[in-house]
């Protein structure tokens, strides 16, 4: 949705929604009132994933999105590789990581 800043109600659903813990988080709820199909919540060192099926949310170890990455080890080990050696250098391992990860 190039150049929206906020969903409209005849929007559809983006295909994923990414929350990094913050102040403010965002209930379940308000993605659930537009259908959003995976969401991935990063809070307190670990990332949770939740799919939309059968009109509620369940937790997922898998994302459909990346099926064949191990996305809830990547994504906390790669912030915490951040807090140690910097950002650039973690993105750089998590970009190597990654594609080893799917490429098995």
């Amino acid at each position: 949705m190039i150049g929206r800043r906020r969903l409209q109600p005849e929007d559809p659903p983006p295909d994923l929604v990414l929350e990094i813990d913050v102040t403010s988080k965002t209930s379940l709820d308000a993605y659930k009132a537009i259908k959003v199909p995976e969401i991935w919540i990063y809070d307190s060192g670990k990332l949770t994933i939740y799919l939309w099926e059968n009109g509620q949310y369940i937790t997922s170890n898998i994302s459909p999105t990346f099926p064949t990455l191990p996305i809830t080890k990547l994504i906390p080990a790669t912030v915490e590789r951040a807090w140690e050696i910097g950002s650039v250098e973690a993105l750089e391992e998590f970009e190597v990581l990654s594609r080893a990860a799917w490429l098995d």
